[in-house]
């Protein structure tokens, strides 16, 4: 039997491994009047956007190897960072919902009590760490499953593949199953968020923000970069959240230009401190929102100048966020960056957030690729919107990026956290 602990409003599942907020966490949400989501449910949603990809697309079935796609397929999550890398698990899933779990060895217990996996198993793939000089036979044997679950669940000789190893695709051709990308597939089944799906969401975004504000609260001339950054890190997993995909957080001459990642350098009074948070929180979903925040008490001019370039962009451009947009129109609509600032533009306007940061990636004009991003808006759909601005040869630049929810009448703006009253001035 599973043990329920309730804290406040909420239930929290004692499962292995356990995953949501902690009891800070909960106590803040509970405040916050937010809802945990319900995660049997949000998982048979996810699964179900699978499946429907696959039958859309005339597939019997997609072999998983990022963790991120398994953990949205089945609910299974296990050392998410290491095997990004190291690919020793895999999730095969049929267009008829049948879910099979390669897991690290001796890791059934971790999966025991999620609905959506028919069977476990381990074994995945060919990674060297684990194989050593007989990689080739361990890819062999994998394959030799992997066919035998094809022809069980009408796959012909095709399978979508998100990413693997190479002997794995070695031994996939000499086995003549012929692979196709699975990758755009899986980020089409992620693209549109259920409800569960966005409580969870609004869960990691709220998390987020009270480790932004503990960031905020320690910032001070002397501090290192990364000390401050650490902060953010420490608030993330207190409450339950993950992991920090990048380490893009920057103070003054380091603001410009932008993706510098944060170091020893100790801030200054007078300085702008930017960050990017990149984070994977509560539930395993991203909370990828941006701030840059003056260090002292009085901002120069040209700060002001650079801060209100960037405010305007990401405010503008988030009203293009309604159903119906087209992804071209969101690149070549909205708020065109002066001249000055182009050259040191950010790499997109906007891009998908989901359990990481997703399809698509939406260009500035300059940019844009013609016939890669040809679709639209829908509710459901969750962007990040966001902004570098800095002049070349310039001692400051300014990050914003806030996280939006395309409703059914227009947007929601998830981001709360303030900007700095000092620089908007």
């Amino acid at each position: 039997m599973i043990k329920v602990r309730k804290i406040g409003n909420h239930s929290v599942a004692r499962k292995r491994p356990e995953t949501g907020p902690t009891a800070k966490a909960i106590k803040e949400l509970t405040a916050q009047g937010l809802s945990v989501p319900d995660l049997p449910k949000m998982y048979r949603y996810t699964l179900g956007r699978v499946t429907e990809q696959l039958n859309a697309r005339g597939l019997g079935g997609i072999l998983l190897f990022d963790p991120i796609n398994i953990r949205y397929a089945t609910g299974s999550h296990n050392m998410q960072v290491w095997t990004s890398r190291n690919l020793s698990r895999a999730a095969f899933v049929s267009a008829d919902g049948y879910v099979v779990l390669w897991d690290f060895v001796r890791c059934e217990h971790l999966t025991d009590h999620l609905e959506n996996i028919d069977e476990r198993r381990n074994g995945a793939a060919a990674l060297y760490f684990a194989y050593g000089d007989k990689e080739t036979e361990q890819a062999d044997q994998f394959v030799a499953e992997v066919a035998a679950l094809m022809q069980a669940h009408g796959c012909d000789n095709r399978i979508a593949i998100d990413t693997t190893d190479v002997a794995t695709a070695n031994a996939l051709q000499n086995a003549q199953i012929k692979v196709l990308p699975g990758q755009g597939l899986m980020e089409h089944a992620r693209l549109v968020k259920g409800v569960e799906e966005i409580k969870a969401m609004r869960c990691a975004v709220s998390a987020c923000e009270s480790a932004v504000a503990e960031m905020h609260a320690a910032l001070r001339p002397g501090l290192a970069e990364v000390e401050l950054w650490s902060v953010l890190h420490s608030g993330n997993i207190a409450r339950g959240g993950e992991w920090i995909e990048t380490r893009l957080a920057a103070s003054g001459p380091r603001t410009n230009p932008w993706m510098q990642e944060a170091g020893t350098r100790c801030l200054e009074a007078g300085d702008l401190f930017g960050f990017d948070t990149d984070m994977i929180g509560l539930y395993g979903y991203c909370c990828d929102m941006s701030r840059t925040w003056l260090v002292g008490e009085v901002a120069s001019a040209e700060q002001k100048e650079i801060f209100k370039v960037a405010h305007e962009h990401i405010c503008q451009n988030m009203t293009l966020m309604k159903p119906g947009t087209s992804f071209r129109d969101l690149s070549y609509k909205g708020h065109q960056l002066p001249e000055a600032y182009k050259a040191q533009r950010y790499c997109v306007k906007m891009h998908g957030t989901g359990m990481c940061d997703e399809f698509p990636s939406i260009y500035y004009p300059e940019d844009y690729v013609e016939g890669a991003f040809d679709y639209h808006l829908e509710p459901g759909m969750v962007f990040s919107v966001e902004v570098y601005a800095g002049k070349v040869g310039g001692r400051d630049g300014v990050k914003l990026e806030n996280q939006v929810l395309v409703t059914e009448t227009g947007y929601e703006n998830l981001t709360q956290y303030p900007y700095d009253a000092r620089l908007l001035a």
